[in-house]
């Protein structure tokens, strides 16, 4: 009768009970969770009927919902709330799940069933869908294992538990550095600083115990504004530095000697299963298919992104030459700088635009324009339990008033929360039999406003706001038969795709004039202030890109290496260095703190995937430029019918083809940025 196990109860088709979650249970839980799983899929295996689609593969699409709800539980628990006794339970948790995973994919009973099924049947005994579930099945079995022998299959056991112990320790070492508050004496000392984000750094240190200092949470959210508009440059290089050695201060959360073994076990494990490298096990079922063809993308954009960051440190250092202080442009320096010549140069001025920017009004544009696309419409709720007091929740029902799901918002940062922003869904969308609603959620590390004010953000991380929400929207859209096809469950450099063309409808005027509105007058956002964002939207786009593709192109060489001696630290820097990475910039995520790649599997030998991903955004935004405007209702309806709502039903390439009625046009990403096209 444990809650965190069985079916969720509740209105909506059932929510998840936060009230009834006891942290103490949970090693406990998922051991009977883990037991029942196998036990369900031992039925499976051992059906006396010959194997066929409906009593394998789809049999497989209801085994373990038990343990599904609690993965969904604990990893909220991983990322929102690691306090306590959380992060000792996360290291026990972690092998136990790796360990319950392989004894999945080496049931040879079990993948005997689904060999039997995939070499029995042809793609028209099938619908498309359930032949490409059935692929992805069989595939995804033998790409983890089920072919090896006895001897291998038990050596790629012990790599896999080994891996989900150093990925957490990872994430707990990043996680403790992010703890780090960079105390302010002085108000002095955050001259420049606008008013609102230094009173939000009062609020921390009040709620800290300390009502007469300011505190720096070690957060990009709290970073950003400060290495932009703070003039006191020793604070700007000190809230750098914290920033950018997280895992990498020589003490007992230093994580490169644990990256040096992730990556000798990744390589080992590619070559148990097959694979020259991990990179190329990791690309095969993705867009790319090759290592070779990501990083013929990222090398399209590389050069012309460094040519362009000469340009701008050039402009840069103009104005820090003016000011006669010898200064030369360093890494804590460019964005400060970077807003003076943005001041120069276009007259924009971001700390004007900042008053119309409340999180709130945003977060209604957001609805409003997924309204107005989709006919979603959002409705505050407080009849379901929350898992904490700042996060609020909406039903969201269709234009006839049908309930489609849920969606979950925590926005702000706080101890024990992983910095950044993401989406999460805690239940898919699924129609087999009987329909089941997704329940999403996004989650960011908003600075929480003084008491009484408006919580005002910047124009990146009101992009990011809306970049979280195309995820969100990717899982409420979703019209699938298969959980294991819904929503987000697709390649992973597709998958942002769609979180990344809904950042377009932020700067669209029928957002701005209704939802950038003044926090005191109401007035909305002037017209001549959104000409001049409008206009310097290609501004910096050489800072944006290569601190993004440095990053992306030392995970993919880190992965292409092999089983070679990696020191992190030391391969980064040659490897920057090879590439001529200007000195002004640092990687986005720097190695040591490169969570996307270290805390798990899903983004490693991946990050190229935001670029692969916003190569085919660009060209969808062309088409919505071309149809007249964003809110073109063929087009928008053509996005949901192609992409949105088919989740991994067929090939992404195909999904893009039948949106665009052709295959992607990179120079489109190269016109986005303001790079020369070939």
């Amino acid at each position: 009768m444990n809650p965190m196990l069985q079916t969720w109860a509740g209105p909506y088709g059932g929510v998840p009970p936060w009230n009834q979650v006891r942290p103490e249970q949970f090693v406990a839980s998922f051991d009977l969770a883990i037991s029942t799983a196998l036990a369900e899929l031992d039925t499976i295996a051992n059906n006396p009927e010959p194997p066929t689609f409906e009593n394998t593969i789809v049999a497989m699409e209801s085994a373990g919902r038990a343990l599904l709800r609690l993965e969904s539980l604990f990893g909220v628990y991983e990322s929102n709330l690691n306090l306590g006794p959380v992060p000792d339970i996360e290291r026990v948790v972690a092998p136990k799940l790796a360990e319950y995973q392989d004894k999945v994919t080496q049931h040879e009973k079990l993948f005997a069933r689904i060999a039997t099924v995939y070499e029995q049947t042809k793609p028209s005994d099938l619908t498309v869908a359930q032949y490409r579930l059935l692929d992805d099945r069989y595939k995804q079995f033998v790409r983890r294992g089920a072919k090896l022998n006895a001897e291998q299959k038990a050596k790629l056991s012990q790599i896999n538990l080994r891996l989900a112990t150093l990925f957490t320790n990872f994430s707990q070492n990043v996680l403790a550095d992010e703890q780090t508050i960079i105390w302010v004496d002085s108000a002095a000392e955050l001259t420049g600083v606008p008013d609102s984000i230094v009173a939000s750094f009062a609020a921390a240190a009040a709620e800290h115990g300390e009502p007469n200092r300011w505190a720096v949470s070690n957060t990009r959210s709290a970073m950003e504004p400060l290495l932009t508009y703070a003039h006191n440059r020793a604070l700007r290089e000190n809230v750098w530095r914290t920033y950018y050695n997280r895992g990498d201060n020589g003490d007992d959360h230093d994580n490169n000697a644990i990256i040096a073994e992730i990556l000798k076990l990744r390589a080992a494990r590619a070559k148990l299963l097959g694979y020259e490298t991990h990179a190329h096990w990791r690309l095969e079922p993705q867009m790319a298919k090759t290592p070779a063809a990501a990083m013929d993308l990222m090398m399209k954009v590389w050069p012309k992104a460094v040519a362009r960051v000469r340009e701008e440190v050039a402009d840069m250092q103009k104005i820090a030459d003016a000011e006669g202080n010898g200064i030369k442009i360093e890494p804590w320096d460019y964005r400060y700088y970077a807003e003076q010549v943005r001041k120069d140069k276009y007259d924009l001025d971001f700390n004007q635009v900042k008053p119309y920017m409340q999180l709130d009004k945003l977060r209604e544009g957001m609805h409003w324009a997924a309204g107005q696309l989709f006919g979603l419409q959002f409705r505050p709720i407080g009849d379901v339990p929350v898992f904490h007091p700042d996060v609020k929740v909406w039903e969201v029902t269709d234009a006839q008033g049908k309930h489609v799901g849920l969606w979950y918002l925590d926005p702000y940062a706080r101890e024990g929360k992983r910095s950044g922003a993401w989406m999460t869904a805690y239940r898919e969308q699924e129609n087999m039999g009987s329909p089941v609603t997704p329940i999403v959620s996004n989650n960011s590390n908003f600075v929480k406003a003084a008491e009484g004010e408006p919580v005002l953000i910047s124009w990146d991380d009101a992009e990011t706001l809306f970049h979280e929400f195309g995820h969100a929207l990717h899982g409420l859209l979703s019209n699938v038969n298969y959980p294991s096809q819904a929503g987000t469950s697709v390649a992973r450099d597709y998958v942002e795709f769609p979180s990344q063309i809904n950042e377009h409808w932020l700067p669209t005027r029928e957002v701005l004039n209704r939802f950038a509105v003044h926090y005191k007058t109401g007035e909305p956002l002037p017209q001549e202030l959104a000409d001049k964002i409008a206009k310097a939207a290609t501004f910096n786009q050489g800072f944006a890109t290569v601190e993004y593709l440095a990053s992306a192109l030392v995970d993919m060489k880190l992965h292409l290496a092999g089983d070679a001696d990696i020191n992190p630290d030391t391969f980064e820097r040659v490897t920057l260095a090879e590439l001529g990475m200007p000195s002004e910039i640092v990687m986005r995520h720097r190695t040591p703190q490169f969570s996307h790649i270290f805390s798990g599997d899903s983004y490693s030998a991946g990050y190229y995937s935001y670029l692969w991903a916003d190569a085919l955004t660009a060209d969808a935004a062309e088409a919505f430029v071309e149809a007249g405007g964003y809110y073109d209702p063929e087009v928008a309806k053509r996005l949901h019918d192609t992409v949105l709502s088919v989740g991994d039903t067929i090939d992404p390439a195909e999904g893009f083809r039948r949106f665009r009625g052709r295959d992607v046009d990179t120079n489109a990403l190269l016109r986005d940025r303001g790079f020369p096209v070939e």
